[in-house]
């Protein structure tokens, strides 16, 4: 117990690091486009928007791969390979010459881009399934800890040190969180019997396919991801019109988009822990109503403070979501699949991120920023039906459903 006490600290620790320097290079990421040529302001926004998203592209493939190695060797070797990865990657950033260099770049770290999925799956693994959520929940705080602080000391390194040095010393941060996990975390190995069964990945796949609650979970993960971010890119402008004549507007949507994380902040432990309690399941479902009224009202305020205060009640709704979905599949998946599972989990999650801002823009060009709210409060409506659909069907056992598939492919 005490060395789990211990590996939880440090995973904890390391998430907010991760988190923190991950997203320190996210408010200056088009500025440091502009600065490597002669651009339009055109080729400056599109080139940022596929930096960004070609992280996640190539981590919405790799994360089943990193899942089922992580089940056959340990999560610790995947953590170390992830955080020195994503450490190298970002120091190469500021070496980058071009535009295309920096892509690439960013393809790469997309590559190794899973840490604080793995981080979660690790947890996961190590925790009796009966606080699951609990845990979970209380890990994501250094995660979100890590998202609310990380763009504000970005901005400021970039504007004292420039943006090469602030790449090196993001890369130094994260090389560090790297190396806790490898000479802190003490991995216990689950010990396999004789008679353990092996799953093919293709019988994998076809059991969540065939698997209503666990596939019906994963594209709710997704929606839950585009209804999150299709908001963010606009969210700068929106604030601008609420406040229109300010010389903070940077600040104040800066302090807007944070109040989701301070509301993430407060209750996902919360959340997690009444999971535990009366049912993942139901939990999920009160989750996305609360999203679904908290978020349609953002479209009709008319002040700062309204917004402000409307986001930090979503960010209560939506911080108790991932943990609660990712103790759902800690509890559904067999104990020697679980890694590759939530693999395929962080693949749906990666996917709403890279649908989401293009959804979120193309949604607002046709009839505008206030009309986004109420699109997106809709996917969760959507993904409430889709639960409640769900949930009227017969249980079925995960174990049962691969074995049904495996039987099948002979």
């Amino acid at each position: 117990m005490k060395m789990q006490k211990k590996n939880f600290a440090i995973i904890m620790f390391t998430n907010f690091l991760v988190a923190g320097s991950t997203t320190m290079i996210m408010p200056f990421l088009s500025l440091y486009i502009e600065s490597l040529g002669t651009y339009t302001e055109e080729y400056v926004q599109r080139w940022a928007g596929l930096v960004f998203g070609v992280t996640f592209v190539a981590a919405l493939i790799m994360s089943p791969v990193w899942g089922r190695i992580a089940d056959k060797y340990g999560y610790k070797p995947i953590l170390v390979i992830n955080g020195l990865g994503i450490a190298v990657s970002i120091y190469l950033m500021g070496t980058a010459g071009s535009v295309h260099e920096l892509f690439f770049i960013r393809l790469f770290m997309g590559l190794v881009t899973g840490f604080i999925p793995t981080s979660l799956a690790f947890v996961s693994s190590q925790t009796p399934k009966e606080i699951a959520g609990r845990t979970l929940g209380t890990l994501q705080m250094g995660s979100v800890s890590g998202t609310l602080f990380g763009p504000v000391i970005g901005g400021l390194m970039a504007d004292t040190f420039g943006f090469k040095y602030t790449f090196i010393i993001t890369a130094l941060v994260i090389g560090t969180a790297a190396l806790l996990v490898l000479f802190g975390i003490k991995e216990v190995k689950r010990l396999k019997t004789k008679d353990a069964h092996v799953y093919a990945r293709k019988t994998i796949i076809q059991g969540i396919l065939h698997h209503r609650l666990l596939i019906n979970v994963m594209v709710i993960t997704s929606l839950i991801q585009i209804g999150t971010f299709s908001i963010q890119p606009l969210l700068s402008l929106y604030v601008s019109h609420l406040v229109e004549g300010s010389s903070q507007v940077a600040f104040l949507a800066g302090v807007t988009f944070s109040a989701t994380g301070v509301g993430n902040l407060l209750f996902a432990r919360r959340w997690g822990r009444l999971g535990d309690s009366i049912g993942y399941e139901r939990v999920l479902g009160f989750l996305l109503v609360l999203a679904f009224a908290f978020i349609i009202p953002q479209a009709f305020v008319n002040e700062l403070w309204q917004l402000i205060a409307l986001r930090i009640l979503f960010g209560i709704a939506v911080g108790g979501m991932i943990p609660t979905t990712t103790a759902l599949m800690r509890r559904e998946a067999p104990v020697e699949i679980q890694g590759e599972v939530m693999g395929y989990n962080t693949s749906f999650r990666f996917l709403g991120n890279i649908i989401g801002p293009m959804f979120g823009g193309i949604v607002s060009g046709f009839i505008g920023i206030p009309a986004v709210f109420i699109v997106t409060g809709l996917l969760f409506l959507i993904s409430f039906a889709f639960l409640r659909y769900t949930l009227k069907r017969p249980e079925q056992d995960f174990e049962d459903v691969l074995l049904e598939q495996e039987l099948k492919s002979m």
